[in-house]
Order: C-alpha cells, then sequence, then structure tokens
C-alpha cells in the first residue's frame, strides 16, 4: 500500500465510520500530506506500513525548525491518529508515533468580552440598514447559544423551537445538541425573520436557512468574520476578537454566574470535559468568591 492509498482510505474512514466534516479531513490529511511531500523530497521511499519511528522522528525535527510548539503538537496528533488507523485495521503492528513526545506548550486561555463591551458592540449596528436586523440577530445568537460559526451558518429555521425554549444544532461530526434560547435571543430573531427574512427572494438551496445574504442564499464563514470585525472596531473595541469570541464569552459568563461546568460543556458541544476546563482558569477571582462563599474553613 503507498502513501496516497493509505490517505484515501483514512479519510475514507474518517467520513464514514468517524462522522467528520469535509473541512476536519482536510485538516487531518493535511499533515499527513506534509510528511508525503517531506519523504519524497528527502528520497525516502519506505511506505506507510513499514515506516519506523526514527523516520518521523527526523521529519519531526525538519519541521521544528520552522513552525510553533503548538503546531507541532497538532502534526504529532495527526500523524499518531492516522498510525493509530493503520494499526486498527491491522495494515501494521506498531504505531511509529507513540514514544514521539509533543513539545511542551502553555495553555493559552481564550478572549472574551465583558457584558458592557457586547451591549457596545450591538449598540454599533446599524439597524436602518436591512442587515442590521440580521447583523444584530447573529450576534445575540453567537453570545445567547454559544454557537461556533460552522453551526450558525447551517442553522436552519426549522430547528428554531422557540415555545419549547431550544434550538437545535448540528455542530462537529454532525452531532446534534439541544440549546436553551432566552427571551431576549428570540425576540431579535424573530423581528429578523419576520421583518428582514420574510421579505427576501430566497434561493431554493436556502429556503430553509436561517441567516441569509442581500442575494437570499448562504452567509459564509468569512462573512461573519467581516461582520464582527467591522462591528469591533465602530464600537471602538481594541481587543483581537472573532465570532469565537462570543462562543467563549457565553461560557465564562455562565462560569462566572455560578453554572455548572458539566452543563456548559453539553450547551458548547464539547466531547470531552478538560475542554470546557478552561474556562475554570479564566476569573480567579470568581473561584476566589466560591472559596470564600462554600468552604467551610471560610
Amino acid at each position: 500500500m503507498n502513501w496516497l492509498d493509505a490517505l484515501k482510505y483514512y479519510q475514507d474512514y474518517l467520513r464514514i465510520e468517524r462522522g467528520l466534516s469535509d473541512n476536519s479531513i482536510k485538516n487531518y490529511s493535511f499533515d499527513i500530506k506534509k510528511l508525503i511531500k517531506w519523504l519524497k523530497t528527502s528520497s525516502i521511499i519506505d511506505s506507510p506500513l513499514v515506516i519506523k519511528r526514527e523516520i518521523i522522528q527526523e521529519f519531526i525535527y525538519h519541521i521544528a525548525k520552522e513552525i510553533h510548539p503548538s503546531s507541532q503538537s497538532r502534526i504529532i496528533s495527526g500523524l499518531k491518529g492516522f498510525f493509530n488507523y493503520l494499526v486498527f485495521e491491522e495494515y501494521r503492528a506498531t504505531n511509529p508515533v507513540d514514544h514521539i513526545e509533543s513539545p511542551k506548550i502553555g495553555r493559552k486561555l481564550p478572549d472574551t468580552l465583558s457584558v458592557k463591551e457586547i451591549d457596545h458592540l450591538i449598540a454599533a449596528i446599524d439597524l436602518s440598514n436591512p442587515q442590521g436586523e440580521r447583523n444584530r440577530a447573529i450576534i445575540e445568537i453567537l453570545y445567547g447559544c454559544g454557537l461556533r460559526v460552522s453551526e450558525l451558518i447551517n442553522l436552519k429555521v426549522s430547528d428554531l423551537f422557540f415555545e419549547e425554549g431550544f434550538v437545535k444544532v448540528t455542530g462537529k461530526g454532525n452531532k446534534q445538541r439541544f440549546i436553551p434560547i432566552g427571551p431576549t435571543t428570540v425576540k431579535y430573531i424573530t423581528i429578523y425573520i419576520s421583518e428582514i427574512r420574510s421579505f427576501q427572494n430566497i434561493k431554493p438551496s436556502a429556503k430553509d436557512t436561517l441567516f441569509l445574504n442581500i442575494r437570499g442564499n448562504n452567509l459564509t464563514r468569512a462573512m461573519i468574520f467581516h461582520i464582527v470585525k467591522e462591528l469591533s472596531s465602530k464600537a471602538g473595541i481594541h481587543k483581537k476578537i472573532s465570532p469565537h469570541t462570543f462562543r467563549h464569552s457565553f461560557a465564562t459568563h455562565l462560569l462566572e454566574n455560578g453554572a455548572d461546568l458539566r452543563a456548559i460543556q453539553q450547551m458548547l458541544g464539547h466531547e470531552s470535559i478538560t475542554t470546557t476546563e478552561i474556562y475554570t482558569h479564566i476569573d480567579k477571582s470568581h473561584l476566589t468568591q466560591i472559596i470564600n462563599n462554600f468552604h467551610p474553613r471560610r
């Protein structure tokens, strides 16, 4: 089996067995392609079924000169997953990446906005423009439900269960979850639907898509980033923020106000609680307050 065949089989496995999106599969494949390119440049002909740890280690040393430790760690993790698949399918007996250590990297705390900053940003929206109502609804649901950008742009009108107080979200790996939706978010989405979306000429392929561009078609990830960047500039917010900042703010503000970490995990759609635990490192004053309020030796 050559490298390209092994990569194709792995991509099929990720798509069919793991249910990953095309974007995730592309990211997983990128690091394997880096190794394949390096092997070719180095005139190394070992197939994926016989390649040894020493060669993989040499590749890691090579890329370490050019990229950040966090990128090195991601590549090692990606290669480990690829060879785990080959072991699982019994194409080879061992994983050559098993004993290659990832570089030690600090955990980067996510940027967040205060409630006041979010209010300033929403106040900067030009509601005289028809797209203003849409943009306000977008910011409200990003912050009110903690959605990823991909979840936002794929949200359907049929995913809204306002009477029950939930919105259905399709996350990574096509996994679905229900997130509670508050009255403020419901209010602005309802205004957008009734006053803007209902009067648009909607493309057949986007009939059920909630947020649309001026041509009645799906919004792109890039457009959401542009909306947020433009609004942050108008609001005079000098932090480097993105649509994901609202997701971080959603989780941080819930935690600061006493929400259970596992409930936040479920709402964010994190597979592991350790991913959600990063938010416990953000506000040390909140943790001090918990000790002072609840510990018997306070």
